[in-house]
């Protein structure tokens, strides 16, 4: 039966909550829910028995191991969804179709055929899908992405030392599909060709990964990722026909490089800091998806861009895997 749409005085006393999957991530997810404004943690569930009910007995919430078990005791109106990605379809699709609103942890599905499953339930439901797409709530992202008008060069870096925390998928779906994203945000324009390269190192997926962009109006993006690097570097680079911006991920810093006509010295480049508030992007991104429930509106980062993202990624990694597509370049319909 479809659920019966609540919005606005409904959720009076805060957005009724869960997390499913405590890991390294899901752990901040349910910390963030008891801070945020208009939150009400139900209740936490994951395979792990001591680990669920450590998490949750710090929290003071109930912990479960059965998904069904809590979605009947429990009720939420709303889900995170930070299991493995090979989960994400079975656990969102059960969610959904209790009429529960839900946060899906990118990459949103492991398949493009499965995304699209899930938008189809939470179109004919009316529910709110969010992907965790973390680095569009980024202070610095979102102070760039104002002020970005005419891209001609993107270069972004995001790399690493070895962690095995991640062992389901490779660099492309666990750091790249980051960049895709922000970069699919920033160029209003569509991919016409894809140049992908990667290696596998320390798993069986590829550990480094390069890829090249070219869009219909001119735009060329190059990402570099890599999970077996001593040093840690995220970074984003935009080159416009009159300045140069760095975005700096972890700090959340922007530089921004012109140059500006001095009287009698000609040309002389400025560098800028601009100064924003900063505050941390995972409270902001949840902070969203509970006002788009209570309010009914649409998310920062819904499903047709977690959709897109991946499928620029699933074509990617058939270039590093050997299934190419017929024709020397990827023409990705968005």
């Amino acid at each position: 039966m479809k659920r019966k749409d609540r919005m606005g005085s409904d959720f009076m006393n805060g957005v009724r909550v869960g997390v499913v999957g405590v890991g390294h991530l899901g752990v901040h997810h349910a910390r963030v829910y008891t801070e945020i404004l208009g939150a009400d943690l139900v209740g936490l569930v994951d395979v792990d028995e001591a680990r669920v009910q450590s998490v949750a007995d710090n929290l003071g919430v109930p912990a479960y191991v059965d998904l069904d078990c809590f979605l009947e005791e429990a009720r939420p109106d709303a889900l995170s969804v930070v299991v493995p990605t090979s989960k994400h379809f079975e656990v969102s699709k059960k969610a959904m179709e209790r009429g529960v609103h839900l946060l899906i942890e990118k990459p949103v599905t492991a398949s493009t055929e499965e995304a699209g499953e899930l938008l189809r339930i939470a179109s004919d439901r009316n529910l709110i899908l969010q992907v965790g797409h973390i680095e569009r709530f980024n202070a610095a992202v979102q102070y760039v992405r104002n002020m970005v008008n005419d891209p001609i060069y993107i270069q972004s870096r995001r790399m690493g030392p070895f962690s095995p925390r991640i062992s389901d998928v490779g660099v492309v779906l666990d750091l790249m599909i980051h960049d895709v994203d922000i970069i699919l945000s920033i160029v209003n324009s569509e991919i016409v060709d894809i140049s992908t390269m990667g290696r596998c190192v320390r798993t069986d997926n590829e550990d480094i990964a390069s890829a090249q962009l070219r869009f219909a109006n001119g735009t060329i993006a190059h990402i570099l990722v890599s999970r077996v690097s001593e040093k840690r570097m995220r970074t984003l680079e935009i080159t416009e026909p009159e300045r140069y911006l760095i975005v700096n991920y972890e700090t959340q810093d922007v530089t921004l490089h012109h140059c500006v006509q001095k009287q009698g010295r000609g040309l002389v480049e400025v560098v800028e800091h601009p100064v924003f508030p900063k505050r941390e992007p995972l409270k902001l991104e949840l902070q969203d998806f509970v006002n788009c429930i209570r309010e009914g509106r649409e998310p920062l980062v819904g499903l047709r861009d977690g959709k897109r993202a991946l499928e620029v990624c699933v074509a990617m990694l058939r270039q590093i895997h050997g299934e190419r597509v017929s024709g020397e370049s990827e023409r990705i319909a968005l």
